[in-house]
This record gives structure tokens, sequence and C-alpha cells, in this order.
């Protein structure tokens, strides 16, 4: 016995011991930090992407007759337009939300606003919206507004409960609006904003899809850092009774270049660090040092993410070439009108003005 203890002290010298002691911490506390990064990295091997959208080629330039438009897309011209309900859940987006309305407006019946007094991860949060209504005055005859009671998560409850109670009860404001059969309704976040002639074309032909996703332009901070046209969870519904409301896959059509996805596009640094806690991603926020200002407006000049992540991609190659900074972009051509023409208000979200007050 005593010769099988000597000999496996020899095989298992104390230094060894004393190493890995410290190299198994070491490597504990490294898949903390990063265990994102490496799971983010490997996706490519663990997930597969979903199935590809029908895509819709979309026709539009400015002076060409909507019979015309209708033509091109397979579809035939209306006696009459569609009537237009537009339904958003809202959060704090109040800048976005202004330039929504004002675009949409002309093609709009009913605006419609569910606003709750909890985030989606259930903390207490004011009530934007209704303290700034003043702000909105020009929708108001035509404003169908909720308020969605919501509550603290249990320990362990996935935000995303919260976020699925607070648009299922978008249906209830849908029926108060008086939606119909045949109407048209906007499913989308105050941050997807589908382009006024693509509501137009919509509302003005006969023959479109019963379900449709918008592919949007999709940027990061501002309209200086785009990022991509993999945004799709805004859609468009020609009304049945069957209808509801949802953020999610519903139709496997997608609507080519049909607006704007501006996320994170605030015009002071609170509340970016407020949507961060806030959002079902809220998880995301690793380390409260991710919610410090001076951080927060470093990561927006310099377009990288602010939690620290790898770009959510299914290949290696789409991966790679995402990785990094977001190249800037010095075009402020074909973003909506309303932003131009109040560049001198909304100048935070155009090329060059990248620094935000803190808010």
């Amino acid at each position: 016995m005593s010769i099988l203890r000597s000999f496996s002290r020899r095989l298992w010298p104390k230094s060894l011991t004393l190493i890995l002691l410290i190299i198994i911490p070491i490597c504990i506390l490294e898949i903390y930090l990063h265990y994102q990064h490496v799971s983010y990295f490997l996706r490519p091997f663990w997930d597969k992407p979903p199935d590809p959208f029908n895509r819709i080629p979309h026709y539009y330039a400015e002076n060409v007759s909507m019979h015309h438009l209708c033509f091109l897309h397979g579809w035939t011209l209306r006696s009459t337009p569609r009537r237009v309900f537009d339904a958003i859940v809202f959060s704090n987006e109040l800048d976005l939300l202004e330039i929504r309305w004002n675009e949409l407006s002309p093609y709009v019946t009913k605006f419609i606003i569910l606003e709750s007094n909890t985030t989606f991860t259930g903390i207490p949060k004011p009530l934007f919206f209704a303290e700034n209504r003043k702000r909105f005055n020009f929708v108001q005859p035509n404003l169908i507004y909720g308020l969605f009671s919501g509550r603290k998560l249990s320990k362990g409850e996935d935000p995303f409960v919260l976020e699925s109670a607070q648009r299922a009860a978008m249906n209830g404001l849908l029926r108060r609006a008086g939606v119909s059969s045949g109407d048209l309704v906007i499913m989308s976040d105050a941050d997807e904003i589908p382009s006024p002639h693509t509501i137009d074309i919509l509302r003005w032909c006969d023959g479109i899809p019963p379900v449709m996703h918008l592919e949007l332009r999709n940027y990061l901070y501002s309209f200086e850092f785009p990022v991509d046209l993999d945004s799709w969870r805004a859609s468009v519904h020609v009304f049945e009774p069957r209808t509801r409301y949802r953020h999610s896959r519903q139709s496997d059509t997608l609507f080519a270049d049909a607006g704007w996805h501006c996320s994170f596009c605030f015009r002071h640094i609170g509340e970016f660090a407020f949507k961060m806690k806030a959002y079902s991603h809220a998880d995301r926020v690793r380390f409260s040092s991710f919610l410090d200002q001076s951080r927060i407006q470093r990561i927006i000049c310099q377009g990288e993410d602010l939690f620290d992540m790898l770009p959510e991609e299914y290949s290696f190659r789409e991966l790679i070439k995402k990785m990094g900074s977001i190249p800037r972009s010095f075009s402020a051509v074909h973003l909506p009108s309303y932003l131009i023409k109040n560049a001198e208000n909304f100048g935070f979200l155009l090329p060059g003005n990248c620094f935000r007050g803190p808010g």
C-alpha cells in the first residue's frame, strides 16, 4: 500500500494541484465573462437559420400613377382606398413616434397606441406618452389610447411573458377602434416605421397578400449607422375576424424595402440606459458598467455594440463580415421626409451628430 501511495504522489505532485487550483477558477471566470461570445461565435454549429421569405419586389418612384404601381406588382387598382389602422406597443420612443405619425398621418384612419406602467421586465415606469400627449395633438381626433396594467415579474420569470400579454391586449384596442374585415392593420413597434408610399400602395391595391411582413432598413443609434435589411417583424394584415396582434413571424411573404427600423435611436443617454433595462433582452446587461453614461456615449459614436455581443448570424461568413464597428453612412437620402424637414430638431438622428445629452 505504501508503495502505491508513493507512486501516486510522484504522479500527482503538489505543484500540479496548485496549478489546477489557479487555472480552474480562471477558466470558470473566463466562461462567465465571455460565454455569450463563445455561444454566438459557434451559432453556425448549433443553430440553423429560419426558412427564407418569399420576397415581393417593391416598385415605386415619384410621379408614377397608383394604377401603374399596382399593375407592376401584379395587383389591381381599387375604386376607394382601404382604411388603415396603425397599432403599436409603446415604451419611451417619443421622437421616433413623432416622426412615424407625421409620416403616416395622410394615410392612417386610426392611430392605436398601447402603453404600460411597467417595462417588459416588470420595472415601474412613467407613462411617457400620456405625459407628453399634447405633443401629438395633430392625431388626437384619430387616436385610440390604451393603458396596460403591468406587474412585477416573478423570480425567474421570462420578460417575454409580460411582453406577450401586453401585445395580446392590443386586440381589445383594435375592436374599440372599430376595425372591420378588409381594413389594413399595421402591427409593429414604434421604432419600426413603414414608408408612407408602402402604406399608400397597400391601401389602394387589390390582390395583395392577406398577411405580409415588411422588410425594413435596419439602423442602430441613428440613421448614420445602417446595419442591414434583416428587420422583418413589422407586418401588415388585411383584417379578418381571426386576425390577432403579434410581433413574430406570421407569413412567408416579405415586401422588400418597405421602411426603416431605427433601434436605440434616442436623443438622451438616459433613454439608452432605460431601454437596456426595460426591454425583453435586458439579460444582456451582464454588468452594471454597461449602463455607464460615458461608455454608452463612446459606443454610440463608434458604432459598436452596447452589450459587447457578436452579431446573431447563422454562417461564419456573415458573422465575420459583421464583426466590429458598423461602418458610417454619410447619406441622408431616402429617409423619412419629416425627419429631413425638421433636421434642426432631429439632428441627433442624422450623420455627423453622434453626441447625446445626458438626460
